[in-house]
């Protein structure tokens, strides 16, 4: 974990297994949590309360990102100051837009002035990044999430769109977020071009114990592997 050290970037783990939440929030080295309503659902959660709540209770150091689920902006701008109350080191996840495609930028306005904490999250486009900027309150901690992971899955460079936000977040209180990681050398590239944030799923950031390793003894070790489970499975020619 040596070179981790070295980074700049804060890691932030983004799931919703919670016994993965507890034991990642404890590592030095995780200096924040994210999670969304569809990794909630993937992890089997129903009881969304419950499960923001009981993380509360057992994470109270680190920033916890929680998400509205509701698509009109009438109720993401309810549900926003109802999970502002759950706890200091809470960040209100707001989409930049709802599913109608309306943007969110009075809403982010409004929550940012009031001093709510904001995560503006499913940020694609330079557009959406400036107007995202310009409508957070420079002065209240915010974090202006871009899916560099799913811009690159479109064959784009999403370097660009990270050094755009960095430059805009820039002497203010608005922190850079590198989301829809995709693998540990992400975690380096965020690193390089000046992201505050990369969150990184879990079972991404369980690959972490590979960083240093030979690449010749890795090497050796996948053919093992080929080996091993070709003998297991009984392959003959």
């Amino acid at each position: 974990m040596s070179s981790l050290e070295k980074l700049n970037v804060e890691i932030y783990a983004d799931g919703a297994d919670l016994d993965g939440i507890l034991e990642l929030s404890k590592k030095p080295y995780i200096k924040g949590l994210t999670t969304n309503p569809s990794l909630m659902k993937k992890a089997g959660v129903t009881d969304y309360e419950g499960f923001c709540k009981k993380v509360l209770s057992e994470v109270t150091d680190l920033p916890i990102s929680f998400e509205v689920f509701e698509d009109t902006l009438e109720g993401m701008l309810a549900q926003a100051k109802q999970l502002a109350t759950w706890g200091d080191n809470v960040f209100v996840k707001i989409p930049v837009t709802n599913t109608k495609g309306e943007k969110t930028s009075d809403i982010v306005k409004e929550l940012s002035g009031s001093g709510v904490k904001l995560n503006v999250t499913a940020i694609f486009t330079k557009e959406q990044i400036k107007e995202v900027c310009e409508s957070l309150n420079p002065d209240v901690d915010a974090v202006v999430s871009v899916f560099a992971g799913r811009i690159a899955d479109t064959g784009v460079d999403p370097i660009p769109y990270m050094e755009y936000t960095n430059e805009l977040c820039k002497g203010t209180k608005l922190k850079s977020l590198w989301a829809s990681t995709r693998e540990v050398y992400n975690i380096f590239e965020a690193d390089r071009c000046g992201t505050d944030i990369v969150t990184v799923p879990h079972d991404i950031l369980a690959k972490l114990g590979n960083l240093g390793k030979d690449l010749g003894d890795y090497s050796l070790e996948t053919v093992k592997g080929f080996y091993k489970d070709a003998t297991e499975a009984g392959f003959s020619l």
